[in-house]
């Protein structure tokens, strides 16, 4: 098995450094200093921070490879017109520990305290982003069919988790009186936008998004013909990072007006494809695509930059 450049910087021991600093790079480019972003840079820092552990805890890439975390910060940095918003920085932060936590219960039926606590960060991101409860559903089953955790004891403690913010704040609000910013909440699960309006996007949202696209593609196909390498547990937990992909692109695509919502989870559940694929393939055509995905990142990562909210 010839080791190509790819497989070397998949497998280095200075990636992961390496590209924390050019993440923190990018973000003093992009204003963090001048503009004061500082409780998105937090959350952001947790999230890939949340990644690391996510990928040592489940051994996500079969080798020693740091390409999730490289991937995650590569990804999270080329969406740079995100930088200012503490809701997807929030919402990126919820859904990321909701994945560790929500993995760590995998085929134990009697871990409500785990099940709570995931679920607890999903209700917590619904406070921001009410939308994110179109994906409990998809999770449910996923406790069922794939992380095999499902029984009444969970299903009752992922309720109880989902609820519990709602608990504190609805209270506050009705001794407030204001029973209309309850509603309209809540009412937001509704309201669908038809005819699609794309016109809320901009050129960045929208290269990033056919970025998005192209490594799906790449990352589930891999996957989908090489799984049979992988532990069971490892593919069931792939499983629900491509289903759960495919599903946020096709909501994306619907309703694109949810992109601060979507594009953070699809970034989470992205990186593992991703770097699945970069860094179990050998050939020479994969090393080209390596080559390819590495400068199309870069290049889009500096055209937001430059360009953060540019218009067609």
């Amino acid at each position: 098995m010839i080791k190509r450049t790819q497989n070397k910087v998949a497998e280095s021991r200075i990636a992961l450094p390496v590209t924390t600093v050019y993440a923190l790079g990018i973000w003093l480019i992009a204003g963090l200093i001048p503009q004061g972003w500082w409780i998105p840079f937090v959350f952001t820092a947790g999230a890939a921070y949340v990644m690391v552990e996510l990928n040592n805890r489940n051994a996500l890439i079969r080798i020693y490879s740091r390409m999730v975390s490289c991937s995650f910060l590569v990804l999270s940095c080329a969406c740079s017109f995100l930088f200012p918003s503490v809701q997807a920085a929030l919402g990126l932060f919820c859904f990321v520990t909701f994945l560790f936590l929500f993995f760590h219960t995998y085929q134990d039926k009697g871990a409500p305290g785990g099940t709570f606590y995931a679920f607890l960060m999903m209700g917590l991101a619904s406070m921001v982003h009410v939308h994110v409860l179109y994906l409990i559903p998809l999770y449910w089953l996923f406790m069922l069919f794939k992380i095999q955790s499902f029984s009444w004891r969970t299903f009752s403690a992922s309720i109880f988790g989902l609820i519990l913010p709602y608990w504190f704040i609805v209270p506050y609000y009705l001794w407030k009186g204001d029973f209309i910013s309850v509603l309209d909440h809540f009412e937001q699960l509704g309201w669908v936008t038809f005819p699609f309006d794309y016109s809320v996007l901009t050129m960045n949202q929208l290269l990033f998004y056919a970025l998005l696209v192209c490594m799906t593609i790449i990352g589930s196909i891999h996957f989908f013909r090489t799984r049979y390498k992988d532990k069971i547990r490892t593919r069931m937990m792939f499983d629900c990072f491509a289903f759960t992909s495919w599903i946020c692109l096709v909501l994306l695509a619907l309703q694109p007006q949810h992109d601060t919502l979507l594009l953070p989870i699809l970034i989470a559940c992205i990186s593992p494809l991703i770097a699945h694929f970069l860094a179990l393939t050998y050939t020479r055509w994969t090393n080209i695509a390596f080559f390819i995905i590495i400068g199309a990142t870069l290049a889009l990562t500096v055209f937001n930059l430059w360009n953060p909210s540019l218009h067609f």
